[in-house]
């Protein structure tokens, strides 16, 4: 069998890698290189190009090469407007409203998964060339922010390259496997992984071969790209002020700046200050213009303040999500080509007080990582695993519109969580069981993933357990049993464990200015339905009290559970003296606390009615502790929360 490829599928730039044995090697090109840039384009002649010629010929010819395609993969085209018009091929939408690409030279649309497999077809026949052998399966790595419809597109584009995809992974925990490959001691690390268009921020604990996730941070609007961006826009303004001429007009001045702003980048990188030198950028009735310039690292990293900020901001919130602060760090990677900005090192640096680890090239480790993950995926006697996390809580609609968390944000998946339920009213005979995502105290505010109906329930009140369980897919399986007959229903969700970040960071923003009001408004509804249900057993031994001063014990001697609530039926096998003796001693403490919980729930006085619902609890359970062992338990069921 030969070997499993591990890609690097980036919006810029590629890269292949094999594992050798123990040891990952990086594969180079046709020509030579162990970068190919993501770029298709085609000639005159209609012939295809891929990789590093075809970014020279998008300098000539930018209307039909296709860079950048990563961000239409997986997508609508009513979500990537703002993206399609910043490139300079024609990206269209399909009759399902998808994503398609116009191909002038050779009158034909593509789609954005069909561009990927022809940069994913090259690195594959070029590794086999270098390798002397086929290589047919591969592990392809993405942005921890895609969600399951760019991950499945993304897999798709390698079944059109004609591989077998063994697992789609993200980004940074690829990273870190490459990182951590000998590493044995428990460790938390931060990755931070910056690329040609993204910025991703994980941080992991590992040890004893497991990589687990315990939060992740991410930017898709953030990379090399934006930094290039600034080069470029300050280059233009210095051409505009000197000769009066705006070069954003001209699509192939563009093409030119933009290759002249990344190696600027770059040689800031090495040096303080690079020589920009485009000789006739342009022309006009005087004849033509050149563009030179001399560009400082100083005035470059001043110009990109603000996307240093957003750096900084990424990673305080990863830190607040994992709940650590930053001296619980023990190690800081940087990943992607960008992160070799000394800005950004600086940054990182200052922040952590930690000196990064860079002994992998960052533009090969995250390939590295996924050819070790291939490794696992063959169960190659690896040592290796990984958990990631829940993007956020996932739970269900309870009484009164409130949403039960039974999986919280930031847990690990491969994680299995029950709870149980009562249905709202005796002899209900169904219930639709809303399954939710969110961060929010109600339904109403959060995701709905999909419904779950238990039909058929006993003509009674039903006790139901809901079961919550991520696979290492990340594909949540409900199951909805009823506990008296053992009948089960259930549901799988694709996607609940992916989401993009930012839609994330906008979810719990939202719940973080509405926690307040949303706490209010939950205690209220909490408290009323607790108070309601303590008032009811309040009620139920007061008329058993009764009835036992009175002598009329007819209930329990002759077993007729028809009138009683079940968690009294326990009740039949005590003796009637001790349960008179029992229940007769606390009646009149029993009225006094049913007489000002009525008075403080007509005045809406929540902390009262707290406090007084404490006291009958405790009481309640003072009663059952001399009435039955049994029958603390069964007055507990009684709170199970309602569906």
């Amino acid at each position: 069998m030969g070997k499993v490829a591990g890609i690097s599928l980036g919006a810029t730039n590629s890269c292949i890698a094999v594992m050798d044995g123990q040891q990952p090697i990086v594969i180079t090109n046709a020509e030579g290189f162990r970068l190919t840039p993501c770029v298709v384009a085609y000639t005159k002649n209609g012939d295809k190009l891929v990789g590093g010629i075809a970014k020279r010929n998008a300098l000539m010819q930018p209307e039909n090469s296709f860079y950048a395609v990563k961000r239409f993969i997986g997508r609508k085209y009513d979500e990537v407007i703002d993206a399609a018009d910043k490139v300079s091929y024609q990206v269209l939408p399909d009759s399902n409203g998808g994503i398609k690409i116009n191909c002038h030279r050779i009158g034909k649309e593509f789609t954005p998964e069909e561009v990927s497999a022809q940069i994913l077809r090259k690195l594959v026949d070029d590794a086999s060339k270098y390798l002397g052998e086929e290589v047919t399966q591969a592990v392809i790595t993405v942005p921890a922010y895609f969600n399951d419809f760019q991950r499945q597109a993304t897999k798709e584009a390698g079944k059109l390259a004609n591989l077998e995809i063994l697992r789609v992974i993200n980004e940074p925990t690829a990273a870190c496997l490459a990182y951590e490959l000998d590493k044995k001691n428990n460790e938390t690390i931060l990755v931070f992984d910056l690329g040609g268009s993204t910025l991703d921020i994980s941080i992991l604990e590992v040890g004893d071969g497991v990589f687990e996730v315990l939060a992740s941070s991410s930017d898709p609007d953030l990379g090399g790209d934006n930094f290039d961006q600034k080069i470029i826009d300050w280059l233009t303004n210095q051409f505009q002020s000197q000769e009066c001429l705006d070069l954003r007009q001209n699509i192939q001045v563009s093409q030119r700046l933009t290759e002249a702003a990344e190696k600027a980048k770059i040689e800031l990188s090495l040096g303080t200050q690079t020589e920009v030198d485009l000789p006739f950028i342009t022309a006009t009735p005087d004849g033509p213009k050149h563009l030179n310039a001399t560009l400082t690292r100083a005035e470059f990293e001043e110009m990109c303040s603000e996307l240093l900020a957003r750096c900084r901001l990424n990673i305080e919130q990863v830190i607040k999500q994992a709940k650590l602060s930053l001296s619980d760090i023990n190690v800081v990677v940087l990943v992607g080509g960008s992160s070799c900005i000394p800005a950004v090192q600086d940054l990182v640096q200052q922040l952590t007080d930690k000196e990064p680890l860079q002994s992998i090239n960052p533009d090969e480790a995250v390939a590295i990582g996924a050819a070790i993950q291939g490794k696992i995926a063959r169960r190659d006697n690896s040592i290796y695993c990984m958990r990631d996390v829940t993007p956020l809580s996932l739970g269900i609609e309870t009484i009164e519109g409130t949403m039960t968390k039974i999986i919280s944000r930031h847990s690990n998946i491969l994680v299995i969580k029950s709870q149980k339920f009562y249905t709202a009213t005796y002899g209900q005979t169904s219930v639709e069981i809303n399954i939710l995502r969110g961060e929010r105290e109600f339904a109403k505010d959060n995701q709905s993933l999909g419904i779950l109906r238990l039909d058929g329930l006993s003509l009674e009140r039903t006790e139901i357990q809901v079961t919550f369980d991520i696979d290492a897919n990340g594909i949540l399986n409900v199951y909805a049993k009823e506990i008296s007959t053992g009948q089960e229903k259930s549901i799988s969700i694709i996607g609940a464990s992916t989401i993009p970040a930012p839609e994330v960071e906008s979810m719990v923003r939202d719940a973080e200015r509405n926690a307040e009001a949303d706490r209010i408004l939950r205690q209220k509804i909490d408290m009323a339905n607790l108070i309601e249900a303590r008032k009811n057993e309040g009620q139920k031994l007061k008329s058993y009290s009764l009835k036992l001063t009175s002598n009329d014990n007819s209930d329990f001697k002759t077993g007729d559970f028809t009138k009683m609530n079940d968690a009294y039926r326990v009740l039949f096998n005590l003796t009637n003296n001790l349960v008179e003796q029992v229940l007769a001693a606390q009646k009149r403490q029993i009225e006094g606390l049913l007489k000002n919980l009525e008075k403080a729930i007509a005045q809406g006085n929540y902390d009262e009615i707290k406090s007084l619902g404490n006291e009958l609890q405790q009481l309640m359970m003072q009663i059952g502790d001399a009435a039955s062992p049994r029958a603390i338990a069964t007055i507990d069921d009684e709170f199970y929360e309602v569906i």
